[in-house]
């Protein structure tokens, strides 16, 4: 099992970075169409904010799931005990944003939703026949409206050796949405789950984006895409000493897209965000 690294500017990139997401999962572009220096801004700015005690006037809304998530109500993957060792800040058009750094954070949503509608359209344009006719309506017609489609800006925080027993910064997890939209953070540490069941690291050079599968498009495709598992390591040596920046977007569907006989696309985000200890 290889990751592919595709050039979104080929003209087969459409058809390489399908089938990549059909055999593991997870494909990775290069020359792709979201400028690296407002990435690099946002990690630099946004990582100030969490070493400011501003944060916390934006703790987190239970019932919206906007605003700030602190360590101690990180998510606990299914299946673990441990809670992430993670915080992080949800951003929606509608919801609240600090500032100072609203203009870059929404100037990214929007390029990296615009992105992610895109590569919709490829995977549906690939997909083949005898799967299509099993989606409950055309997969860009799923996204239409919707205004559930999340930026997440995580910070990793530097390790201190007290961590609990068993802790990592991301345990093992599927993503809960469509299409996950993941530049390439300024630490390593991703890596994903082979269908022969061993971890591989996953391409991380500047400039790159990983995109990988969602629980809900597997459900949709009856399995066709698989929702990868994928984990962040705790870094070592003089890398537990420093922070890791990541931005993924995760890209949802209206509540009321029906997925399968078993899930509408909101009942389904309802049984995840219970599961993670985030919604009760």
């Amino acid at each position: 099992m290889e990751v592919q690294v595709v050039d979104y500017r080929a003209p087969d990139a459409a058809e390489r970075f399908t089938r990549s997401l059909h055999e593991t999962g997870f494909g990775v572009l290069k020359n792709h169409p979201i400028p690296q220096d407002l990435v690099e801004r946002i990690y630099a700015t946004w990582l100030d904010f969490f070493n400011s005690e501003q944060k916390h006037d934006f703790a987190f809304s239970k019932e919206k799931q906007d605003g700030y998530f602190s360590t101690a109500i990180s998510e606990t993957a299914k299946g673990f005990t441990q809670k992430d060792i993670k915080e992080y800040f949800h951003i929606y058009p509608w919801g609240r944003i600090p500032e100072q750094l609203k203009a870059d954070a929404m100037d990214y949503y929007q390029r990296a939703n615009a992105l992610a509608q895109e590569l919709l359209g490829w995977v549906e344009r690939y997909t083949p026949p005898e799967i299509a006719k099993n989606y409950r309506e055309p997969l860009s017609n799923m996204i239409k409206d919707s205004t559930g489609t999340l930026l997440r800006v995580l910070r990793y925080p530097p390790l201190t050796g007290n961590e609990p027993a068993g802790a990592v910064r991301a345990a093992a997890h599927g993503d809960i949405n469509l299409l996950t939209i993941l530049p390439a953070a300024n630490e390593p540490g991703l890596q994903i789950k082979g269908t022969d069941n061993q971890w591989r690291d996953v391409p991380c050079d500047f400039g790159t984006l990983a995109i990988n599968i969602g629980d809900m498009l597997q459900e949709a495709s009856q399995g066709y895409y698989p929702s990868t598992l994928h984990q962040v390591l705790n870094p070592v040596g003089e890398g537990a000493k420093r922070s890791r920046v990541s931005l993924p977007l995760f890209l949802h569907p209206r509540n009321d897209v029906v997925l399968s006989d078993r899930y509408t696309a909101g009942a389904y985000l309802e049984e995840r965000l219970r599961e993670l200890g985030v919604k009760s």
